[in-house]
């Protein structure tokens, strides 16, 4: 009879640890798809792991970025409702679509219950950093069409250190200053100008309206993808966190064209 009790407590057991496993695996809801403005919310903690020595925090909703896209993770804190045990969030990932917040508990030997409700919070300043330099990464490439050179966007580095965007493409060597000339005085009328920037989630053929007819090859014409437009101007597929509007991108200077192997790379800097 013990036995079989012991047998009972331990398939429970296992089968409480699978669900929360499985909780956990569940995607992430990306609450800032939604509002790229919020900066605090509350959320389910689903589970506590470690993952290479770090601590991860697994929510069932964030409003903190990933790393990804060409945009840094966001950090922020996670604390219980009443304030006595705070999760400092050093680095946000997502993996197969389920976001891990890393970082250390204050104090160091608390923890969260799994199902225990917490508030979520964006360091502020780094997303507005980090947010301007993506929609300016973004106003480049509707510049870039503007003045003519209609390359194809490859990968991008939104980071204040070295931001970028690349193309598949080249410039022909003689027209390189004269298109970063030309580049700049549509960036600067832009933004003199204003433009509000929209992000959507909107099913695949809309999407592709929205960008020009035709959407890259790794999203799934099954899918909803999120596009982002700068005014009515054309859209491109983007997880990423954005301004409201391109006039606060004040400072905005492209620093560099590059060309290199048939790839075009712009370089930008932001004040």
């Amino acid at each position: 009879m013990g036995s079989i009790r012991a047998s009972l407590v331990c398939c429970l057991a296992r089968s409480m640890a699978e669900a929360v496993v499985a909780a956990a695996a569940q995607p992430t809801k990306l609450s800032y798809f939604d509002n790229m403005r919020q900066l605090q919310a509350t959320a389910k903690v689903l589970s506590i792991t470690k993952d290479s020595e770090r601590v991860a925090i697994v929510s069932d909703r964030t409003i903190l970025y990933p790393q990804g896209g060409g945009q840094p993770a966001d950090r922020g804190s996670i604390s219980s409702l009443n304030g006595d045990t705070t999760f400092q969030v050093q680095d946000t990932r997502m993996k197969n679509g389920v976001v891990y917040h890393y970082g250390v508990f204050e104090p160091s030997d608390s923890t969260f219950e799994a199902g225990q409700e917490v508030t979520l919070r964006v360091e502020s300043q780094r997303r507005e950093l980090h947010s301007r330099l993506h929609t300016a990464g973004h106003l480049i490439d509707v510049c870039m069409e503007l003045v003519g050179r209609t390359l194809e966007p490859a990968k991008a580095n939104h980071s204040p250190e070295g931001a970028f965007v690349e193309y598949i493409g080249a410039i022909p060597s003689g027209e390189i200053e004269s298109t970063r000339v030309a580049l700049q005085k549509e960036i600067d009328r832009l933004i003199a100008s204003g433009a509000s920037v929209n992000a959507s989630v909107v099913p695949y053929d809309e999407a592709a309206g929205l960008c020009g007819g035709s959407l890259p090859d790794y999203i799934s014409k099954d899918s909803s993808p999120r596009i982002v437009r700068i005014g009515d101007h054309t859209g491109c597929p983007c997880g990423g966190t954005h301004v409201d509007d391109v006039s606060s991108l004040t400072g905005l200077k492209v620093t560099q064209i590059r060309v290199k192997k048939g790839v075009t790379k712009v370089s930008y800097t932001l004040k």
